[in-house]
């Protein structure tokens, strides 16, 4: 069996890319509002670099401004751990694990105060007192 592998033209490989880096372009081709014959049309006569790419341009800007902020977060939190002083998250790590304790307590006084055979008092009779002679 003999594989042939087509190779492509360069500048269709370089449109690929350029798919690549404008993902909303697949979305416009699935929802058919644009054909990739037009879109490779397009692409090859204006170029990559025209006005009419601004608004998937806008997408890419979008996602890099997200990891941008993703990124300021990350630094936020880790100054802010930095900043912390241990002895302080210890002893409120001790309190919260005290009033849980305490809560437990409560809820165990609370379970003690009920009736061992609850389940037995409680089941209602058959209300058909139907017997099998």
């Amino acid at each position: 069996m003999n594989e042939t592998k087509r190779e492509l033209h360069p500048s269709v490989v370089e449109f690929k890319q350029f798919v690549k880096a404008h993902p909303k372009l697949i979305e416009e081709v699935r929802t058919q509002q644009k054909t990739w014959k037009e879109l490779y049309e397009d692409w090859y006569l204006f170029g990559a670099e025209d006005s009419m790419w601004d608004a998937y341009r806008q997408e890419e800007a979008k996602s890099e401004t997200a990891t941008e902020e993703k990124k300021d977060i990350m630094s936020t939190i880790v100054s802010s751990l930095k900043n912390m002083d241990l002895n302080q998250v210890q002893y409120h790590i001790t309190n919260v694990n005290s009033a849980i304790a305490n809560i437990q307590q409560v809820l165990q006084q609370f379970q003690s105060t009920k009736p061992a055979n609850r389940g037995a008092q409680s089941r209602p009779g058959n209300p058909f007192g139907f017997r099998k002679d």
